[in-house]
């Protein structure tokens, strides 16, 4: 996909970007975004922008940072399932010297 240009407006400050993502996924995370804010100003009562989006930045952090705990936690769960599941198979191959249990 080619780099598209994409403005930024938010906290009274306007930029513009080039990326190569879909114009209507930026949009989503720029609403995303808006959300957040909107959220951690209801939170704090925040009124200043940059301590608004400098502590909306960091709670998302937090937010990235659990979701990947999480995710770590199922992928070490399935890990541990399939483990017992081999150990069970060799188990049950070593008392049955020809079964073939793969």
């Amino acid at each position: 996909m080619p780099k598209s240009r994409f403005r930024i407006d938010i906290l009274g400050t306007s930029l513009s970007i080039a990326a190569d993502e879909d114009p209507a996924y930026l949009k989503s995370l720029l609403n995303r975004y808006q959300m957040a804010l909107e959220n951690t100003r209801k939170l704090t009562s925040l009124t200043d922008p940059l301590n608004l989006a400098v502590l909306t930045g960091f709670l998302l952090c937090d937010d990235i940072q659990k979701l990947q705990a999480r995710r770590g936690d199922t992928e070490s769960d399935e890990a541990e399932r399939i483990t017992l599941d081999l150990i069970s198979r060799i188990d049950a191959a070593l008392e049955k010297p020809n079964a073939a249990p793969f």
